[in-house]
């Protein structure tokens, strides 16, 4: 019987039959020449320079991010037009101008010169294929499908979420240790990519009442879950019981994880709880997570920074009040400042916090907002000028988590421009989170 994939080497199959031969090419100090210096090279750069290759560029014009590219001698480039001889010395050959005659006159003399070459506009005609392609966790993944790049990066694409919800497991287990790990600002899409994934390897997580609890529903039930909660003005799991907590499950050669909301070194005690580790002799990696102080204002519609606006901003914890002798915050100097100021953990004092900033120079009506249940299904946004703030906070019945945003930059907001009273509580669909 004869094989359905072999073929007679003395007639070549047609292009349309051929499978491309899957490989790693090694191209570290070795030369790739790319012709041509538009949007499809700008692409693929990256990956070869990150790859080691000697990367020559040649083109009659280049796009903007090709040319920082060369100024940063990341990349040779020769702005001018192709000429034949120019794959000399090359192992590798890219033809990705938007004129067939030039690619086709490319791939001729890779031809010639036994270079494997890519043809941008036409892969069938090219000699070698570019897979859509994807690192993850050590892997390189890359899929072909015949020239057909949608479905290839349709498909690499499917792989890249299998891989990253668990249906795929590509890793091997961790060894003991911790990982602290942000969470976000509350919308369990909202954690990164890497915190996402040791989660699904860990053996205990030690988790914040902040933390995006959906998260927690994705967890296979092998997985032990302590709760290290901390309400405010309620009952709290002490900081000292919680680095004992990790320091044990650790020992007893588990990898545990410590699921925080926002980000662990923003206000998260994440570094008290590393700096346990440590001297235990604990091996600690540490995942940010997007902060609360950021995510929730942006996510509301409101900038932190706006260009012509405000060149600052300055995050500052409210669980101390002001002139508390533990409190470390210069209360007149922030006033002073003409920037955005984000209050976490500021819903019980925000009137004596606005008091403090208007009697040392904030002006009386500083937009402000206030945010409660930031990027969830339950957000509510209220905005009122900085002296009716508390108030009408109070009157609205916001309760933490809660961000305060204070500066111009509230007055930004695109809701602001539906007619809504600004000291009304929103309620949006996407929402903001709070206190770390």
């Amino acid at each position: 019987m004869t094989d359905p994939i072999a073929s007679d080497p003395e007639t070549p199959a047609p292009a349309s039959d051929r499978r491309p031969y899957l490989v790693g090419l090694d191209l570290d100090g070795r030369r790739v020449v790319v012709i041509g210096a538009g949007t499809v090279v700008q692409r693929r750069l990256p990956l070869l320079v990150a790859s080691g290759a000697r990367v020559r560029v040649i083109a009659p014009e280049a796009t903007p991010a090709v040319e920082a590219m060369a100024t940063e001698g990341r990349i040779e480039l020769e702005l001018r037009e192709y000429r034949g001889g120019d794959l000399e010395g090359g192992w590798y050959a890219l033809a990705c101008t938007g004129e067939p005659e030039i690619n086709a006159a490319v791939v001729a003399e890779a031809e010639e010169r036994g270079i494997f070459c890519v043809r941008a506009d036409s892969a069938r005609e090219g000699s070698a294929v570019t897979p859509a392609s994807v690192d993850y966790d050590g892997l390189t993944v890359g899929v072909l499908a015949s020239g057909e790049h949608r479905r290839s990066a349709a498909v690499r694409s499917s792989i890249l979420t299998a891989l990253r919800s668990g249906v795929i497991d590509s890793a091997e287990p961790p060894g003991p240790g911790v990982a602290l790990v942000g969470g976000g600002p509350g919308d369990p899409d909202l954690i990164t990519v890497r915190g996402r994934r040791l989660l699904g390897l860990a053996d205990v997580v030690v988790v914040d009442r902040l933390a995006p609890g959906a998260l927690l529903e994705e967890l296979p039930n092998r997985v032990e879950v302590i709760d290290a909660s901390k309400i405010p003005y309620g009952r709290a799991m002490a900081q000292e019981a919680i680095n004992d907590t990790l320091i044990e499950h650790a020992r007893r050669g588990r990898f545990v994880v410590r699921l925080k909301g926002g980000d662990p070194m923003v206000f998260g005690r994440g570094y008290e709880e590393l700096l346990a580790c440590a001297a235990a002799g604990i091996p600690v990696t540490v995942v940010p997570g997007i902060t609360s102080s950021i995510g929730v204002p942006a996510i509301a519609g409101i900038p932190v920074t706006h260009r012509g606006v405000t060149h600052e901003f300055v995050v500052v914890s409210g669980h101390l009040p002001p002139g508390h002798p533990e409190s470390l915050v210069n209360w007149p100097a922030i006033a002073q400042l003409s920037g955005t100021i984000v209050l976490m953990m500021a819903v019980e004092r925000l009137g004596a916090f606005a008091d403090v900033l208007i009697a040392n120079g904030r002006d009386v009506g500083t937009p402000a907002a206030i945010i409660q249940d930031g990027t969830t299904d339950g957000q509510i946004v209220l905005r009122a000028p900085l002296g009716d703030i508390a108030a009408r906070a109070k009157e609205a019945g916001i309760r933490p988590p809660a961000v305060v945003v204070i500066g111009a930059v509230v007055d930004l907001d695109p809701t602001a421009a539906s007619g809504r009273a600004e000291s009304e509580p929103v309620e949006s669909d996407v929402a903001a989170e709070s206190a770390n």
